[in-house]
């Protein structure tokens, strides 16, 4: 697929794309005849790959130094398993955060409910 269908197929824009080649996250896309780059199937499973560690949190930097260690091969399990391991433990702790803050939203929610009724019921 040509750059501008790979750009709706990620939700992200060509300027995007060509940046995201530029600092190394994706592979330079091979050229048709015509020098348009060419994504493959399997560049937009990395691309999506890419775009969910980026949303659950994982620095550019990071992603690219995936991505570099991805393109050296094999030798890079470990590393890379790492890496995932230590991201995951990231969002493990951010979840637990979270979920603290969801707690204490719904009990002033609640509260605010509760003052609102009351205020409700004096002014009857």
């Amino acid at each position: 697929m040509l750059i501008g269908d790979f750009a709706r197929a990620t939700g992200l824009s060509v300027y995007t794309i060509r940046f995201y080649e530029k600092i190394g996250l994706i592979p330079p896309a091979p050229r048709d005849g015509g020098g348009r780059r060419v994504y493959s199937d399997a560049s937009l499973g990395w691309m999506r790959f890419l775009e969910q560690l980026n949303a659950t949190g994982m620095k550019q930097s990071d992603r690219v130094r995936y991505a570099t260690l991805r393109l050296k091969g094999d030798e890079t399990y470990t590393e890379r398993r790492q890496m995932l391991e230590e991201h995951y433990a990231k969002i493990q702790a951010d979840m637990v955060r979270l979920e603290k803050t969801s707690e204490l939203m719904q009990r002033k929610i609640a509260l605010y409910k509760n003052l609102e009724a009351e205020q409700d019921l004096k002014n009857e």
